[in-house]
């Protein structure tokens, strides 16, 4: 069981020539003989705690194989809190794996469990023996991660090069300790009333659009694809524009959400960059509803969707959202009008919510109809997959154009902030390696709907770069704290 448990270590992406280093060989085989352990507890039966043991290691090992084939990156420890989400919303992750291949999986899983129940042993004592080894396995464990000489060994997060100098096993399991050690950081104050501001133009009304998948088809694709005229407008007019640096790859939105909501770097995350929601309830004071809330502004989170998906039914009011409008605020979908709200659905929501605000505000907005798969009706090959993918880009980019014409006819300063979150992960069309960024625009209207114009030359951001420009247009001089920027003490 050790030995093929190591050999399926050994296949899992991003691979290396050199063998483990001697640490991540000890901590596998330690957490392999505890996954032993706990199945001979449960089976009482050494073949089948050894049999359900290895296929656990293969089932991590398929797993971070096809993630780092579509996304670019292995497993990582984050991605188990994903584990109820998978059930809540099968569709999300399974229609990623061909038909072909879920029945096989359903088949065999099924056949193993006719296979194994049989196996259970009624006799106490290898039952026993197990509970045994697991406490010594796992307290083995324990101890090794209390020392210095494991706790230090993965200082900073490299998840690619630390699979290939420890392993899958272990680099899970180190990473979720570093994880658990990354203090939260100082509070972070609010922004001083608006009145009191030197800028009298400050934005009455921030629309923040942060639209699923979005790219610009011509940096994805080499066919010859339509113009996008919303955001060659946009572009046009923009007060700042330019290429969106998002860290992650067809997927992991919270990343991107996260940095534009609460404005901390990746650097200054640390550990907590992968899945920064499961603790961005202890960094409120950084989000922008709370920071803006000091300069008056009420705030309004809007996303057409399950709002219980990374949580965002607790974590958005307890950020300072005064509102939370989720998928239950939209009317259902018609008979063959797409598994999602269409955006421009959700613009003229976000148009209608702009209306009535009658003090400051703040809307931000996560878009869900160019949510995959794209797969198309009449194709499913890589060119039926583009051609739907594009559709929806369309309608999109038809959002981006309809929020900027309601906002030049408006008659308060306003700010428009529309970004994509990741590029689409589309077999046979874009693949993870190379270039990363999405589009951005800032466009500013001042008091009258007229376009205030910036710098026509392009800039690059971050999304953490892009929190602190729109506090930056509400005041000028508001300080970056360093807890926002520096990686932190762990």
């Amino acid at each position: 069981m050790l030995a093929a448990s190591l050999l399926l270590d050994a296949s899992v992406r991003p691979r290396s020539a050199r063998l483990r280093r001697w640490q991540g060989l000890v901590l596998h085989l330690l957490v392999m003989t505890s996954v032993f352990a706990l199945w001979l507890t449960c089976f009482g039966n050494a073949t089948a705690a050894a049999v359900l043991a290895t296929a656990t290691m293969a089932l991590f090992t398929v797993a971070s194989n096809a993630k780092h084939k579509m996304l670019g990156e292995p497993l990582v420890f984050s991605d188990l809190a994903l584990i109820a989400g998978i059930f809540r919303h099968p569709r999300f992750y399974f229609t990623a794996i061909p038909p072909r291949q879920r029945w096989i999986a359903a088949i065999g899983a099924a056949a193993a469990v006719i296979a194994l129940l049989p196996l259970i042993s009624s006799r106490p004592q290898p039952h026993l023996m197990g509970a045994g080894l697991l406490l010594l396995a796992s307290g083995a464990l324990w101890l090794l991660l209390r020392g210095g000489r494991f706790g230090s060994i993965v200082p900073t997060p490299n998840l690619a090069g630390d699979v290939t100098r420890f392993g899958l096993i272990a680099t899970l399991l180190l990473y979720w300790r570093r994880w658990r050690r990354t203090p939260a950081p100082r509070p972070c104050p609010a922004l001083a009333p608006i009145g009191d501001l030197a800028n009298p133009a400050a934005p009455q009304l921030i629309l923040v659009v942060q639209c699923e998948s979005f790219a610009d088809p011509v940096d994805i694709t080499s066919a010859t694809v339509p113009p996008l005229p919303g955001l060659d407008r946009a572009r046009a007019i923009a007060w700042q524009h330019g290429d969106f640096h998002v860290s992650g790859f067809g997927a992991y939105t919270m990343r991107t959400e996260y940095g534009v909501l609460f404005g901390r770097s990746e650097a200054a995350l640390g550990f907590r960059r992968y899945d920064p929601f499961l603790t961005a309830q202890s960094e409120a004071s950084y989000a922008l509803p709370a920071r803006l809330a000091g300069a008056g502004y009420r705030s309004s989170f809007v996303h057409p969707h399950d709002m219980r998906f990374y949580s965002r039914d607790r974590l958005m009011p307890a950020i300072g959202f005064d509102e939370v409008i989720g998928e239950a605020d939209f009317a259902s979908m018609p008979p063959g009008g797409g598994r999602y709200v269409d955006d421009r659905t959700l613009g003229a929501t976000l148009v209608d919510l702009a209306s009535r605000a009658t003090t400051p505000r703040l809307i931000y907005a996560v878009t869900m109809e160019n949510h995959g798969p794209w797969d198309s009706d009449n194709a499913r090959d890589a060119a039926g997959r583009l051609d739907a993918y594009l559709g929806r880009l369309r309608s999109s980019d038809a959002m981006l154009g309809d929020l900027i014409q309601y906002l030049s006819t408006d008659g308060r300063p306003a700010l428009l902030v529309f970004f994509g979150d990741h590029r689409p992960s589309i077999p046979g069309v874009t693949a993870p390696g190379g270039a990363r960024h999405t589009p951005y625009v800032i466009v500013r209207f001042d008091v009258g709907g007229q376009i205030v114009t910036g710098d026509s030359a392009a800039a690059d951001l971050t999304p953490a770069a892009l929190h602190h420009l729109i506090l930056r247009c509400v005041q000028p001089d508001v300080a970056t704290p360093d807890a926002a920027l520096n990686r932190p003490e762990a």
